[in-house]
């Protein structure tokens, strides 16, 4: 975990983050791929500069893979290509397991990127071939008591995830496991790579997956596969995640940092407010009774047919050209 407390220098050149996390109680680990958690080695820990709580992000200047954007903890990196923000959780030697400094790091993205107006839409993925996020860090959560569950801080940061403005994708690269597989539930879009894994295995650690698990996989896949999958904590493959609707997609491993960014692209030349409001109008709508839904579908057209952006988007397609609406200029 990178906190107040320690110093992390994150190094990128040419658009690659070359900088590893510095983690102060954990250094080496070995993951558990049946818990959906990563226990940590207290004893091999990474140096880290206790005086300082500052940390460094250098970039090299022209870079093809785009800006740097710096999150204050090495165990996320986050840059902007073009209008697609991309979210890495960069913990690759602990299969990117969650701890205190990824959370941090997610938490600090999404205010970065919130702000600007040059951001379209955000990618999440995991750094390396073998782990989206492969579960919670076993060293911390052995210390989580009654308060931490009240707080549930990682439930509270998957609903901001989910309640982005923005249309949010994640792709899934290896194992997405327990709270790895509630931040990929949390995205609008998820895309998976061949060698994908998921599962929520928290019953192995007598615990439930308290990130939105619980409720978002049974409005993912129905309710009887959510409680087969909860209840015994299986661990299913790309192709039957598919299969079950829990993802979108499912792609080779190399290419599927492409098909993330061509799906965004994809939804960036839409109408940027009727995106907005869709997500609105389907997340909320599936929340409540279809008549309600059905209001919020009718007051969400209203206001786009009073929009610039419907003139544009009909004007363009009778003019046969492609639609130039503002946010894209």
């Amino acid at each position: 975990m990178t906190d107040s407390t320690g110093t992390t220098t994150a190094a990128t050149t040419a658009g690659t983050t070359t900088g590893t996390t510095a983690d102060s109680t954990a250094g080496t680990a070995t993951a558990d791929s049946t818990a959906g958690t990563t226990t940590a080695d207290s004893t091999a820990g990474t140096t880290t500069d206790s005086t300082s709580g500052a940390t460094d992000a250098v970039t090299t200047a022209g870079t093809s893979t785009g800006t740097v954007v710096d999150t204050g903890t090495g165990t996320v990196t986050a840059e902007l290509r073009g209008r697609v923000a991309v979210v890495t959780v960069n913990r690759p030697e602990v299969r990117n397991a969650l701890n205190f400094g990824v959370l941090d790091g997610i938490e600090a993205a999404l205010d970065a990127f919130e702000r600007r107006e040059d951001v379209g839409a955000v990618v999440f993925t995991g750094a390396g071939e073998k782990s989206f996020v492969a579960g919670a860090d076993i060293s911390q959560l052995v210390g989580y008591t009654l308060r931490d569950g009240l707080r549930a801080r990682m439930q509270r940061l998957y609903d901001r995830v989910q309640d982005l403005e923005l249309p949010t994708i994640a792709a899934v690269n290896g194992f997405a496991l327990g709270g790895g597989n509630e931040l990929a539930m949390s995205c609008d879009i998820r895309i998976a790579a061949g060698n994908a894994r998921f599962g929520l295995p928290e019953t192995n650690l007598g615990i439930l997956p308290g990130a939105g698990g619980t409720q978002r996989l049974s409005r993912l896949v129905g309710l009887g596969r959510a409680q087969e999958m909860i209840l015994t904590g299986r661990i299913i493959d790309a192709e039957e995640a598919l299969r079950i609707g829990l993802v979108t997609s499912v792609v080779p491993a190399e290419e599927l940092m492409g098909a993330a960014l061509a799906t965004a692209e994809t939804i960036l030349a839409k109408g940027p407010l009727a995106v907005r409001l869709a997500k609105l109008v389907v997340r909320n709508g599936a929340e409540t009774d279809q008549r309600t839904g059905l209001l919020l579908e009718r007051l969400a057209q209203s206001l786009l047919y009073a929009s610039d952006e419907k003139a544009e988007g009909a004007s363009a397609f009778l003019e046969k050209r492609p639609a130039r609406f503002r946010e894209q200029d």
